[in-house]
């Protein structure tokens, strides 16, 4: 008998760049084991079109996607998420809200490559090393045995991802 899919919900200041580059990553990535989604706590209201670029250069599906507020998820029609995930420093000293059913919630930091200066090039090879960072913590997360973990294991692996423990 499989597990129904994961819900994953990727946390973002801006829901830009980064929690959308994990959102499109984790379902390409996961084969059907996880559902993803990504929100923002200050949402950009677009999309990083370099984003959109890299996912689609690495054959991750864009369409849909959308730089949202985090409250969308928080409704009580909302999916109930088994995994937050704040994936941008700043994200991860604000306030989460209360997410019903208590996920596993980790930090994994990433530089924003939308920061980064300099020529096209420069900035689209900025957001491949985010998107290759992002699939390298994401296959250690899928490699982990996510339905025969009890809740606190779960919680102790998917934080050290993070800190690459």
């Amino acid at each position: 008998m499989t597990h129904p899919p994961f819900n994953i919900l990727f946390l973002c200041t801006g829901n830009s760049a980064r929690s959308i580059l994990a959102e499109g990553l984790a379902n390409h990535l996961s084969a059907g084991r996880l559902r993803a989604y990504s929100a923002g706590s200050q949402p950009m209201g677009r999309v990083n079109p370099l984003a959109l670029d890299t996912l689609r250069e690495l054959g991750c599906a864009t369409e849909g996607m959308s730089s949202k507020s985090w409250d969308v998820f928080a409704t009580p029609d909302a999916p109930a998420m088994d995994f937050v995930v704040t994936v941008c420093d700043s994200a991860a000293g604000e306030a989460c809200p209360y997410w019903p059913g208590a996920p596993v919630t980790a930090h994994w930091g990433f530089a924003d490559p939308s920061h980064v200066e300099g020529d096209d090039a420069t900035r689209r090879a900025a957001f491949a090393k985010t998107a290759q960072d992002i699939a390298h913590r994401l296959r250690l997360f899928l490699s982990l045995p996510l339905d025969k973990l009890d809740r606190m294991s779960l919680q102790h692996e998917v934080r050290a991802i993070g800190t690459g423990a």
